[in-house]
């Protein structure tokens, strides 16, 4: 119970502030994913797990606290569906990479390309 002088009692305080870890935790790994420098990469990476870290630290908190309840059981078969059809999409995506990394020729071999084919016409 929160203390008369406390704005929020200590529950939804809990709450607001797994809330704001989860955002972050959102932001961080899109930040990571979306960075260009391996450095810049890093950083947004230990960042994620510092923040992924605090968030389950607080949920295991709040779940002995009872402030916290745990969803309902899930079916193992709808477990099994979805994670099959995460894993299908994860090979068509692997596949769609492949093909773009095969037909994808460089700039540099184009301006190449370019410059031989304009020679060829003079």
């Amino acid at each position: 119970m929160a203390p008369a002088n406390q704005f929020l009692p200590d529950e939804d305080l809990a709450y607001t502030v797994l809330a704001d870890l989860k955002r972050v935790t959102r932001e961080y790994a899109t930040a990571a994913t979306e960075s260009v420098c391996p450095t810049v990469r890093q950083q947004f990476t230990q960042l994620l797990n510092v923040t992924l870290q605090m968030q389950g630290e607080l949920f295991n908190a709040m779940q002995s606290a009872n402030m916290y309840n745990a969803s309902s059981p899930t079916l193992k078969q709808e477990i099994d569906k979805n994670l099959k059809s995460y894993q299908d999409t994860q090979t068509k995506t692997q596949q769609f990479v492949q093909q773009i990394k095969q037909s994808t020729i460089p700039a540099w071999q184009q301006s190449q390309q370019n410059v031989q084919q304009q020679m060829q016409q003079h």
